[in-house]
């Protein structure tokens, strides 16, 4: 038999869950108006989802394109580089998915991986790692001088949570491709990632192109939370603002404040 306080637990619980659905579906709606916008006046728009394995890119990237046009919007993940890549300029292999007009492109990982995994696990030169860091502040560059809207995110989350979120892609079976040797290695190098990551933010974080970084240990908050900066930062018609006032202790435009706040782990 349950007791008096589990039952309210459940209900509480339950509560929670009916709320952040309805938030979730209200921010939605918002987006459907952002990408009405996006065809009408033939705009392009690009966001960069970076982080931690497990951190929770792929979760972020379905709640924002559920209910778009899938016409005018696509998701970028890119497999390991073919040796084609590896004889191209490094930032050749993203041009091509760059959005065009009327657009929403979404990348699950990006050129940053550069400045990431390829620096933590020796996947790149120092040389080529020195190139890409001169490089691609012009390349950002063009891009907003071009027009095109574009967006950093990178989700943090702590050593404890990320071992735990691993654990589970290893136990639930409907995870399994989400396992791979990258990830077993994410907890072994932790500090490597933290280093390069810092690095990353001090190198990268330009003024036309800053890294937004999200608290992402709470999946459904960084969820809600991602979706309403980007909004909150958009022109389009009908825009709900009371609906997308987001907490500056999850959403933080990369600064020494966010360790303070915790939203950057070490």
């Amino acid at each position: 038999m349950y007791t008096i306080f589990q039952i309210s637990l459940q209900k509480e619980f339950k509560m929670k869950i009916k709320e952040y659905k309805k938030e979730l579906y209200d921010l939605q709606v918002e987006l459907v108006k952002f990408q009405k916008e996006v065809i009408e006046k033939k705009l392009q728009v690009c966001i960069i989802f970076e982080g931690r394995d497990t951190a929770g890119k792929d979760g972020i990237i379905k709640r924002f394109l559920q209910h778009l046009s899938p016409r005018e919007v696509r998701t970028v993940a890119l497999n390991k580089p073919s040796d084609k890549d590896h004889m191209s300029w490094y930032f050749q292999r993203y041009v091509h998915f760059l959005p065009s007009k009327q657009e929403i492109i979404l990348f699950n990982r990006s050129w940053y991986n550069r400045a990431g995994v390829e620096k933590v696990m020796n996947f790149c030169t120092q040389k080529e790692l020195k190139s890409f860091f001169e490089e691609v502040g012009s390349f950002e560059q063009m891009l907003t001088h071009s027009g095109v809207i574009f967006f950093k995110y990178y989700l943090d989350i702590s050593k404890d949570e990320q071992k735990e979120r691993l654990k589970d892609r290893k136990t639930n079976p409907l995870k399994q491709w989400k396992v791979s040797p990258i990830d077993n290695k994410a907890q072994e190098y932790w500090d490597e990632y933290s280093k390069a990551r810092d690095e990353m933010f001090i190198r990268t974080s330009f003024s036309f192109a800053p890294w937004y970084v999200v608290n992402a240990d709470n999946k459904k908050k960084a969820r809600l939370n991602v979706i309403k900066h980007f909004l909150s930062n958009m022109d389009y018609d009908k825009k709900n603002e009371k609906l997308l006032a987001f907490s500056g202790d999850i959403v933080c435009k990369f600064d020494p404040i966010c360790y303070e706040k915790g939203l950057i782990k070490k």
